[in-house]
Formats: C-alpha cells, sequence, structure tokens
C-alpha cells in the first residue's frame, strides 16, 4: 500500500534580515504563505530496512536529496528492518524559493511518523527539521505563519485568501551566496508583527539578487505591468497578487519565454494538514 501526500510551496510575502548572527546564520523576519500547490510524494512501506527515492528528474536523485536525509533522521527510531521505497512527483522549480526541498522533508517526516507507527509530536517532528533547514518547520506545522530568530519561532497568521501568479526565470539563485555576500542588507530594524502587517512589504534579498542575476530584475519588469510584485525567498521565483483567477491567467498567458509560471491560491493551512487527518493509512 502507498501513502500518497502533498508537499506544497510557499511565498514570503515579506523578508527582512534583521542581523547577523555569531554562528553566521542570519536573523530574520518574514511572513510565510502557504499555496495550494506544490509537489506530490508517494510513500511505499517495505522491510527492506533501507531508503529508495526515485524521481521524474533523476538529477535530484542522491545522498544530499532532503528527503533522503529527513528519512534518514528517524530511522533510527524506527522498528527492525524498516524501510521504505519514496516516489517524488517534482512541480516545483528548484532553486526558486518557494520552500520546495524543505516542503518535501517536511512531507517525509509526516509519512514515516504514521508509517512506522513513531508517534512524534509535530513539535518533535519541526525540531528534527530544523536540522535539515530553516524553513522545514514552518512546513511541518503547515500554517501561514509570521516568522523570526533563523524562522523557527512561528506564529501563525489568518490572512485572507488571495490568488498569486508565481513565475520564475530561467536562472538558480544559491541561497548561500546571496546569505554570504558583503552587500546584503542585514540591519533592517525589528518590528512588531502589527507594525508590519501596516508597512509596504519588501524583501531584503531583492535588490542584490536583481544585481547579481539580471534576468530576475528582467522577469520582475515584465509583471509589474500587470500588479505590484516581488521576490520571494532569495529567489529566482517572484510573485503578484491578483483580484482573481482570470486576470491572473490574463498575465499568464503573456508569459516571456524565459519564464515558467502558475497561479495559486494563498491559504492558511496547508492541504498536506487535511491529507493526513483524512487518511486512515495503517501500517
Amino acid at each position: 500500500m502507498t501513502l500518497s501526500l502533498p508537499a506544497v510551496a510557499k511565498l514570503n510575502l515579506f523578508l527582512h534580515i534583521t542581523g547577523r548572527r555569531a554562528d553566521g546564520y542570519h536573523n530574520l523576519q518574514t511572513l510565510f504563505q502557504m499555496l495550494d500547490v506544490g509537489d506530490m510524494l508517494h510513500f511505499s512501506p517495505n522491510d527492506s530496512n533501507t531508503i529508495t527515492l526515485e524521481c521524474n528528474d533523476a538529477s535530484l536523485i542522491g545522498v544530499d536529496n532532503l528527503i533522503y536525509k529527513a528519512a534518514q533522521r528517524l530511522k533510527p527510531l524506527a522498528p527492525p528492518n524498516a524501510g521504505c521505497h519514496i516516489r517524488l512527483d517534482k512541480h516545483l522549480p528548484m532553486g526558486g524559493g518557494l520552500g520546495g526541498g524543505s516542503s518535501d522533508a517536511a512531507t517525509t517526516l509526516h509519512a514515516l511518523n504514521k508509517l512506522w507507527q513513531l508517534d512524534l509530536t509535530t513539535t518533535e517532528l519541526a525540531a528534527v527539521g530544523l536540522t535539515l533547514g530553516a524553513d522545514v518547520p514552518v512546513f511541518v506545522h503547515g500554517n501561514t505563519a509570521f516568522a523570526e530568530g533563523v524562522g523557527e519561532h512561528l506564529q501563525p497568521v489568518k490572512l485572507p485568501r488571495k490568488t498569486y501568479l508565481v513565475v520564475t526565470p530561467e536562472c538558480h539563485v544559491s541561497t548561500a551566496e546571496i546569505f554570504r555576500h558583503p552587500a546584503l542588507t542585514r540591519d533592517t530594524p525589528a518590528m512588531t508583527l502589527s507594525d508590519l502587517m501596516q508597512k509596504t512589504w519588501r524583501n531584503d534579498c531583492q535588490l542584490l539578487v536583481e544585481q547579481l542575476y539580471p534576468i530576475v530584475a528582467i522577469t520582475l519588469q515584465w509583471l509589474v505591468e500587470y500588479a505590484p510584485c516581488r521576490m520571494t525567498g532569495t529567489g529566482a521565483s517572484v510573485f503578484a497578487e491578483f483580484p482573481d483567477t482570470a486576470s491572473a491567467q490574463h498575465a499568464l498567458a503573456q508569459l516571456p519565454p524565459h519564464c515558467r509560471g502558475f497561479i495559486a491560491q494563498g491559504v492558511n493551512q496547508s492541504p498536506l494538514l487535511a491529507a493526513l487527518a483524512d487518511t486512515d493509512y495503517n501500517s
């Protein structure tokens, strides 16, 4: 029997870098918006004592994949000889700032917790997720949320449902490169969530990414003709909010040849949580 679960995308509706820590990581303030689209993962448990992974993109298969790393984090807690074959249907662009890899890892943690009957709480799974990456905990909890610290301090936020057009140019932005770069803005004053909700939102990484990756700037110049837009995460994906699906589809139909895009709805709770609640899988 196979358990199939979504791994949804996120947007950073704003992203402020408030300082650099002694360990090299950065403190930030951001608003994670969950979307209703993403990758799909399929988990087939077995007694092989191994984790195997297949994907519609062969370049993603390997021990560096966060899915594999997430499974290995839980393996010592599993019953003897517990194994799993995992198939990833990859739809989200890599290096887009949409959290695809982190979301895949979070879905893996939830799936194997259920399949191997580990009985870990969501908080415990999020703590494991943080060892894999700063964005993993928000996907484990599955709520649109205000985040601080390196992204692990989360406060759920309820937002009105919005329609987004997400566009990704043909480039891969290195998150590590952006956070290492001396020109990155690192001194935005920290604010309360109530104050931030009244401000005009921005992404502190956007100006630097536009300078280093001109195709991102070109894509933003195209999208702003249809609606106010900005970058998510460290890019390369950019997004704009539209009043309805029809107006978003009109812009999508004019997509430049150097881009790919999709329309998504913002949701306050990840579809992963509903899928987990709906499944009656019993390993």
